[in-house]
């Protein structure tokens, strides 16, 4: 395994990969960073990363140039929602977290020479390993992880629309669209 200090999902790395592509045919300037990261990262399968590191939709508090923490869902588009509440892995500390762990800390070269240095406080939630726990707590409670789960049972008599019985329309009914 090659020395790094990045760790990317296998589902991250796609993502990644697909920005690089897309980036490259407008010469964007994260083009670098992001071949940097995917040519450095060690890549893990999804249901082994740990469950200290930035993965896509993780929640991390995070200090740049040593100032006050920020908390912040890291996203691979900007979402609607509260302002400040998420971080694009399209911007360059975005990119820069995913894939740090928890207490690593990375420099980043802005376009203008700035650089800045980007600490990863805590990963307060990780999706993967949410759906570990789950997973595990299904196990331990006898439920079958990926089963369906029944909500509503119909009488025995049931049948469904327009099945031989067929459908009756009433003089008040709202014929719908099809009648237009």
């Amino acid at each position: 395994m090659k020395s790094t200090n990045c760790c990317l999902t296998t589902k991250d790395r796609a993502v990644l990969e697909i920005m690089l592509e897309r980036r490259r045919a407008f010469a964007d300037p994260i083009v670098q960073m992001l071949e940097h990261k995917l040519s450095s990262a060690d890549i893990v399968p999804i249901d082994s990363v740990g469950p200290d590191i930035v993965t896509l939709n993780s929640r991390v508090v995070f200090s740049v140039d040593a100032g006050h923490a920020e908390t912040r869902t890291l996203v691979q588009n900007e979402v609607r929602g509260p302002v400040g509440s998420s971080l694009s892995v399209a911007t360059r500390r975005g990119l820069c977290m995913l894939g740090m762990a928890q207490g690593q800390a990375a420099s980043i070269e802005h376009v203008d020479g700035r650089r800045e240095s980007i600490l990863i406080k805590a990963v307060l939630y990780q999706p993967e390993a949410a759906r570990r726990a789950v997973r595990q707590k299904d196990r331990t409670d006898g439920r079958r992880p990926h089963g369906l789960t029944l909500v509503y049972s119909a009488a025995d008599d049931w049948r469904p629309l327009g099945e031989t019985a067929g459908m009756r329309q009433t003089e008040d009914d709202d014929p719908g669209p099809s009648a237009a």
